[in-house]
């Protein structure tokens, strides 16, 4: 019945977008380091910058395997409620907890929460048809963007109009993720799992045992070694999926941008409130943290619509756009650190939010295409766990590295110099690739088969 087939695909995708809506709109978090170091938490810049911001790329590191692994088991779901409570327990002990030791217990919690994106972005698929797919995605990923984007300037347009004090911006965003809790709850429970849909977990017949067996050790000993295979079936289809995947040179540059980019933007992005703090006037200045963020974020959500449009060959010269393009992002990282006027600052980082969204979507979609879609779960799993890997040794090393002892303004020197290096990464081979593509197509010696290219054949979508 098509009306059913319809309704199936479009309440769960109203009730994951209200969730995504809600549990991004927090008004609260561009003005986050501002409330720590003010009148409310009363800690120094030193102890945010060096004990309590670093426990969030910590703890997501560690985090991030183990909620990736039982995400699939437990299908999405459970894992986007869990999302909501921890997202729940950060900002009630933001709001109701004093020190260094619980302020980095509210990062934990909230490191939990973001380490179980994955289940907001896979669980769409196990519940709809997979025609619907391009457009469910483009919902679930919208309405993230628009939640963060109302939500900053909701804060912006309260601390600048209406005197609301920082406070109060965390106690309606606490609000706003008890909301997104109550969608997520309502959210259908998906009949199987991505991944795992043709493994041993399904259901077999002939390892069926009776009521009267559940209470004997035979029952407990077959549930065992059943779970054990399914482990270990897991396991063999992961090493397998990952070979694969990753076995294209073009899907695995793609790869490599998307998980540096995810490196060094989540840095940028934890930080930039330090750095802001550092370049206000010394008098009275209102700071605009979530009107330059509301701005940013639909700067780069209409850069990201405009990218899926371009009509382009990208296979040839999607790796020179990356190239370039972030060669732009560390010129404006270099003008960030470099600068002492505020504004300036607001400016170069709405830009490199925008090209950073711009390119990510360059990269989502490539990677898409030389994959199927019962992979998309496990290539992004993993990219945003290397991403996480690389952003937990650059705190390390730049961040907590009691030798160096950098300022905010050269730490962002640093930065810049790594996307410089992932530019003249990428500048390197894309231009490769061009002129071997051009090259190839003038060059055809008599006696030859039909002209090839070296460049990896992406799959079509299965």
């Amino acid at each position: 019945d098509p009306g059913t087939e319809k309704w199936n695909w479009v309440f769960p995708t109203v009730f994951l977008c209200v969730y995504g809506f809600f549990s991004m709109m927090r008004p609260s978090e561009p003005f986050l380091t501002d409330f720590l170091t003010g009148p409310y938490k009363n800690l120094t810049t030193q102890q945010v910058t060096k004990q309590v911001i670093p426990t969030w790329a910590y703890s997501n590191l560690f985090l991030l395997i183990p909620v990736f692994l039982v995400t699939d088991v437990l299908r999405y779901k459970p894992l986007i409620v869990l999302q909501a409570l921890t997202f729940i327990l950060a900002f009630i002990l933001l709001l109701f907890s004093s020190g260094v030791v619980l302020t980095q217990c509210a990062l934990f919690a909230y490191s939990m929460g973001t380490a179980a994106d994955t289940a907001y972005y896979s669980y769409i698929y196990s519940v709809v048809h997979p025609q619907y797919y391009q457009r469910v995605t483009s919902y679930a990923r919208g309405a993230v963007l628009l939640g963060y984007a109302c939500g900053s300037l909701l804060g912006q347009l309260l601390v600048s109009l209406g005197g609301i004090s920082l406070y109060w911006l965390n106690v309606i965003t606490l609000n706003s993720v008890c909301l997104a809790l109550l969608a997520a709850l309502l959210l259908p429970m998906p009949e199987k799992s991505l991944f795992l849909r043709e493994s041993e977990m399904d259901y077999n017949p002939s390892e069926n045992v009776t009521s009267s067996s559940r209470g004997s050790w035979v029952w407990v000993v077959r549930c065992l070694r059943r779970g054990r295979r399914v482990v270990a079936t897991a396991l063999r289809r992961l090493a397998l999926d990952c070979k694969e995947c990753y076995s294209s040179v073009t899907v695995l540059f793609f790869c490599v941008w998307s998980a540096m980019g995810k490196c060094g933007y989540y840095q940028i992005t934890l930080y930039v409130q330090l750095l802001w703090e550092s370049k206000q006037p010394p008098y009275n200045f209102t700071a605009y943290n979530g009107g330059v963020e509301a701005m940013a974020t639909l700067s780069g959500s209409v850069a990201s619509i405009a990218v899926g449009h371009l009509a382009l060959e990208w296979t040839l010269w999607g790796e020179l756009v990356l190239g370039v393009f972030t060669a732009l992002s560390a010129g404006v990282l270099y003008l960030m650190s470099m600068t002492s006027n505020i504004w300036v600052c607001y400016i170069c980082y709405a830009l490199f939010k925008t090209i950073y969204m711009e390119l990510i979507t360059i990269c989502t979609f490539q990677i898409a295409r030389g994959i199927s879609r019962e992979r998309y779960a496990l290539v992004f799993g993993v990219n945003s766990f290397v991403g996480i890997v690389l952003q937990s040794l650059l705190t390390a090393i730049v961040v907590n590295t009691k030798t160096l002892e950098l300022t905010i303004c050269s730490q962002f020197f640093i930065y810049a110099s790594y996307f410089s290096a992932l530019a003249v990464l990428f500048l390197s081979r894309g231009v490769y690739t061009v002129f071997h593509n051009q090259l190839v197509e003038h060059v055809t010696p008599e006696g030859l088969p039909d002209r090839r290219t070296d460049l990896p054949q992406v799959s079509p979508l299965t």
